[in-house]
């Protein structure tokens, strides 16, 4: 994932979210924005998922900033991923992978917990400078 920090405009990093579900679901978590490696303040992640699901589970999220219109609509509170948008799992070798989708990259590390799940929903985020 070097090369994501290295050559990213911003990136926004959530060291724990939770995440839990029974048909509907939903995640929480508070994390870091930072711009060029500079620390420019704190955001949020809600999430909210519909179907079949059940269980609970912890992770850490990392979204990367390709350009600083992207960064810029995050931090306006434009943004949002949606189920189409698929979030990389940051094991050993994924990252080399990887690439930007509508410059946007998402990296998921799982934490604990065990969640059966098949629903569709999406992510949003509050910005705070």
């Amino acid at each position: 994932m070097s090369k994501f920090f290295d050559e990213a405009f911003g990136y926004a990093v959530f060291p724990n979210v939770g995440k839990g579900g029974l048909v509907i679901g939903g995640a929480h978590g508070n994390g870091l924005v930072f711009e060029k490696g500079k620390r420019i303040g704190k955001a949020s992640l809600v999430q909210a998922t519909i179907g079949f699901q059940m269980g609970g589970q912890e992770f850490s999220e990392i979204i990367f900033f390709r350009t600083k219109k992207v960064l810029d609509e995050f931090k306006a509170g434009k943004f949002a991923l949606a189920a189409e948008v698929s979030a990389v799992a940051a094991a050993e070798g994924a990252a080399a992978k990887a690439k930007y989708n509508l410059d946007i990259a998402v990296f998921v590390m799982p934490k604990g917990g065990l969640m059966f799940e098949a629903s569709v929903g999406g992510q949003k985020f509050d910005f705070e400078p």
